[in-house]
This record gives C-alpha cells, sequence and structure tokens, in this order.
C-alpha cells in the first residue's frame, strides 16, 4: 500500500518504519526540515533499540522515505496515519490544533478515495471533529479510522511488529478491509485484531493508560504502608502478582511514573469527564499518589542525613523516566533534582541515554559524568531512580570508597538490604519494612 505517515515523533517514526519493514510504501512527512534532514542521514533523533537499523534498512530499499513536502505525501497515499502531538493545555486537556490542521491538509490535497486514521492519542470525540475538518475540503470519498498506539519506550519496534493486540475503530467497511489487510502481517501468530466503533476505540487507549499508572500508583500506596508496618512490598508484590486474575506487570514500586504517556493521558481522561459531567474519582487519587511518591526520594535523602541537605554534593544515577528511552518527560529525577537544588545542595548525573536531553532540560545547573562512577567523586550520596540494567550489579566497593559518605538511596529497589547494610552503607529504599 502507499501510505504517509504525518509527523516523524516518536509514534510517527515507529509506525512508518515498521509499516515499511511489512513491504508498505511509506512516506514519513513534517514541517521540521532539521529533523527531515537528520532522519534523511539515517540520524535517529529518538533514543529508540532497533530503530535506527529498521530506519536505514528501509530506506536503502526505497520503501520509507522523508519530506517535508505534506501536500504531495498526501497526494499519493491510500491511507494517512496524523501521528503529530497533542501535549496537553493548562487546564489537562489535549490540545487537538495539529491533528485538526492536518486533517484540513488531507481534505485539501488527497487525489484518491483514503482512510484517514488517527494515531495519536485524542480524546473521546476527536475522530468527529477530524471527520468534520477533513469535509471542509475533501471532493472525494475517505474513511475515518481510529488506531490508538500501545507502544512502550524502549521496546515500541517490538511492541508494534508483535502486538498483544491490534485496535481499530472503525465505521465503515471499506475502512475495516484495507485496515484489516495492512496490519495482517502482524497478527499471524494469532493475536487479534479487535474491530469496534470509534469512540471506544479511542476511550480504551486512555483507559489502557489510566489502568496500569493505576496500578503503579497503587502498588507505590501499598510500599509506603509497608514501611510503616515492618512489611517487604517485594514479597507482598510476589504474592499478590501471582494472582491471575491480578498478574505481576505494573507492580514494581519506585518514584512514580512519567512520561510522554500515563501523566498527559489520565489529566486528559479526568478533563473529558469533567466535560461530560462525570468524576473520576480514582483517577484523581491516582494523579495526587504521583505527584506526593515523586517526593519520597528527597525526603529519604534527608532522613539519611539526618536533616537538611544544604551543602551536600549528590550523585544520581538515572534520569529517564525509565529505561531504554532518552525521554525525561515528567521524569522523577527532574523532581529530585530541582528540590535538591532548592534545597541548597549540588548534583552529579548519569544516564546512558539521557544526558543531552538532560543538557536541554537542567543547563549548566548540575554536572553531567561520563560514567556512574565518575558521577560519585565527591558526592555525599547516590540515589537510584531509573533502573538501567548497568545499575544493577555494580561494584559496592568501589561506590563507598568514593562516596565521601556511603549513604544510597535505592529508588527501585535493585540491591538487597542486609547485603548493603553489612557492607556498611547507610541504605534506604521503597517499602521494604522498617530499615
Amino acid at each position: 500500500m502507499n501510505i504517509t505517515v504525518v509527523g516523524t515523533g516518536y509514534v510517527g517514526l515507529v509506525v512508518g518504519a515498521c509499516l515499511a519493514e511489512t513491504g508498505n510504501d511509506v512516506a514519513c512527512a513534517d514541517v521540521d526540515a532539521r529533523k527531515i534532514g537528520m532522519l534523511l542521514e539515517n540520524q535517529i533523533p529518538i533514543y529508540e533499540p532497533g530503530l535506527e537499523a529498521l530506519v536505514e534498512r528501509n530506506q536503502k530499499t526505497g520503501r520509507l522515505t522523508f519530506t517535508t513536502d505534506v501536500a504531495a505525501a498526501i497526494a499519493k497515499a491510500e491511507v494517512i496515519f496524523i501521528a503529530v502531538g497533542t501535549p496537553p493545555d493548562e487546564d489537562g486537556s489535549a490540545d487537538l490544533r495539529h491533528v485538526l490542521a492536518v486533517a484540513q491538509d488531507i481534505g485539501r490535497h488527497m487525489k484518491r478515495e483514503c482512510v484517514v486514521v488517527t494515531k495519536s492519542t485524542v480524546p473521546v470525540g476527536t475522530a468527529q471533529k477530524v471527520h468534520a475538518a477533513v469535509s471542509k475540503h475533501a471532493k472525494l470519498p475517505f474513511h475515518v479510522c481510529s488506531n490508538p498506539e500501545f507502544l512502550k519506550e524502549g521496546a515500541a519496534v517490538d511492541d508494534f511488529m508483535r502486538p498483544d493486540r491490534v485496535v481499530l475503530g472503525v465505521d465503515s467497511d471499506h475502512a475495516r478491509s484495507v485496515m484489516a489487510e495492512l496490519y495482517a502481517p502482524f497478527v499471524r501468530t494469532g493475536k487479534p485484531i479487535i474491530f469496534m466503533d470509534i469512540a471506544s476505540a479511542e476511550m480504551t487507549k486512555y483507559a489502557a493508560n489510566a489502568m496500569l499508572a493505576t496500578r503503579i500508583s497503587f502498588m507505590n500506596e501499598i510500599a509506603n504502608l509497608c514501611e510503616r508496618v515492618g512489611a517487604d512490598v517485594d514479597l507482598v508484590r510476589k504474592g499478590i502478582g501471582s494472582d491471575n486474575r491480578i498478574g505481576p506487570s505494573f507492580l514494581f514500586p519506585g518514584p512514580g511514573y512519567g512520561g510522554s504517556c500515563f501523566p498527559k493521558d489520565v489529566k486528559a481522561l479526568v478533563r473529558t469527564a469533567k466535560e461530560f459531567g462525570a468524576t473520576l474519582r480514582v483517577l484523581d487519587a491516582v494523579e495526587e499518589a504521583n505527584d506526593i511518591q515523586k517526593q519520597r526520594l528527597f525526603e529519604k535523602l534527608q532522613t539519611a542525613f539526618g536533616g537538611p541537605v544544604t551543602g551536600k554534593r549528590v550523585a544520581v544515577w538515572g534520569l529517564a523516566f525509565k529505561p531504554n528511552t532518552d525521554d525525561m518527560r515528567e521524569a522523577p529525577s527532574l523532581v529530585l533534582i530541582e528540590a535538591l537544588l532548592a534545597a541548597g545542595a549540588t548534583v552529579a548525573t548519569h544516564d546512558p541515554a539521557a544526558m543531552k536531553e538532560a543538557q536541554h532540560k537542567l543547563g549548566d545547573r548540575v554536572s553531567y559524568a561520563e560514567t556512574n562512577y565518575e558521577a560519585l567523586e565527591g558526592a555525599d550520596a547516590l540515589v537510584v531512580v531509573t533502573d538501567w540494567n548497568e545499575y544493577r550489579h555494580p561494584d559496592f566497593n568501589r561506590i563507598k570508597s568514593t562516596l565521601r559518605t556511603p549513604i544510597v538511596i535505592d529508588g527501585r529497589n535493585l540491591y538487597t538490604g542486609s547485603k548493603m547494610r553489612a557492607l556498611g552503607f547507610t541504605y534506604e529504599s521503597i517499602g521494604r519494612g522498617r530499615a
């Protein structure tokens, strides 16, 4: 098929490269000339394992192209994915200006009957707005489809190529047939393509992310209670995760969720509920609990120091909101670092992928180490914020000899408390009973 993806951000780039990999002719269009120039040189503007090789291979075969000529890309397409950003407004609602601008461009420039697919995360009712925007200028028939993405940052290529399910909201037989053919190569193992009405597809995306965010906040709340009653959250997690009705995923306690999806989508769903006269009390609590959880590492650090952190130097391992990405949007590390700086501490940082992004966000207010051990030099404590693999089995003797005081705050429960204390560390983790 001839496919156009408008928007070369995280979602658009993954979608375009993966669809090209199955033999489609894909044009990825974007008005950002600098980004398109980078992509033409196989320079990927985001960190995502496996994506660079996919882009390079499919560009080389000619199946994948990049262009700033959005109109020309639309004109030749049978299927057009809208994958532009939907940043949150101040009230938490999704900003649809870019989505609707693309929809109008589609109406102006389409040259054949086509399927218009909303791939961006958009609230219920957006497809109707997209249909109205395309209709203003369209002279040919078109069909709108909602195809929410469920890509995990750090595993997006694998998620797209081998999905748990494909959700498609359609309102015509033509859209159903075209999208079923397009996704057939990805579900050969028997995973389902779930067809539904468009509003239900739009709601499915938000409901899925809200459920996962709820699990995270719930487990963090349980972890905080475990500390007070003397229980071990790791054992509790295993105990409830072995229940088939619950399962083990998204039950690891930590410093709170971040990233481009969960915070934004929870806010947008709460806002949608208010617009329709409903109240999502559970999600209000989820959001509040997450905001509080992001302060826990700073509180634990103060406890370990026995007072203010003024004048202390703190090493932070992990800046991205999760491993295998350079995304720092809503990252717990930012809350910790801002609290430390406001309290008069200095901060040395390390992350395997997010250092460049950190420099954009933090500038010269912190220092940036080339290795995780370099960040420890002259530091009074270490805080582990992101569970990158290289932080899981470090040289503890080297950590202790490098730190000025042997304080480790483990925000991801990577280490064993009894071992750390036997080595002479002042050690704090999340939800593992009384220290």
